[in-house]
C-alpha cells in the first residue's frame, strides 16, 4: 500500500517520521534510557496531524487499512535505523571538539542527529554565558 502512494508522498511520510523523531529525541535530550516508543509515537501523530502535508491526501481507506500500519512501522524503524547510522560528519566533529573544550564538558553523541542536537545546544549555552 505504501509503494503505491506517490513518490511526493512517500517522501513526505519519511520527513514526517524524520523530523519528529529527531523533535522527540530533543525533548529528551537524547537520553536513550528515557526513550519510549509510545511518546514517540504519539509525537508523530501529533506532528502528523497538525504539520504534515501528506496526512490529509491520503486516502481514509488506506489510512485504517491493517497492511498500510504494517508497513508504516517497518518505514518508522527504517527511517530511526537510518538517523543513527548516520556517522557525524568531520565539520561536526571538529565542532563538538571545540564546544566541549570551550564549556569544558564530555558530551557522548553517536550519529549526525545528535552531533546536530548538542551542537545547538553548547552554542545556546556558550552564547549564554557570554551575555552574562
Amino acid at each position: 500500500m505504501l509503494s503505491s502512494l506517490s513518490q511526493g508522498i512517500k517522501i513526505s511520510i519519511t520527513r514526517s517520521i524524520k523530523t519528529a523523531f529527531e523533535q522527540y529525541m530533543a525533548k529528551i535530550s537524547w537520553d536513550e534510557k528515557a526513550y519510549s516508543f509510545e511518546d514517540f509515537m504519539d509525537e508523530w501523530r501529533t506532528y502528523i496531524h497538525t504539520s504534515s502535508s501528506w496526512y490529509g491526501k491520503v486516502d481514509s481507506d488506506i489510512k485504517s487499512s491493517p497492511e498500510f500500519h504494517e508497513e508504516l512501522a517497518a518505514k518508522i524503524n527504517e527511517v530511526i535505523e537510518k538517523i543513527f547510522s548516520e556517522e557525524p560528519t568531520a565539520d561536526q566533529l571538529e565542532e563538538m571538539a571545540r564546544l566541549q573544550e570551550e564549556m569544558n564538558t564530555d558530551v557522548d553523541f553517536s550519529c549526525r542527529a545528535e552531533a546536530k542536537f548538542y551542537i545547538d545546544l553548547l552554542n545556546d549555552q556558550l552564547k549564554k554565558k557570554k551575555s552574562n
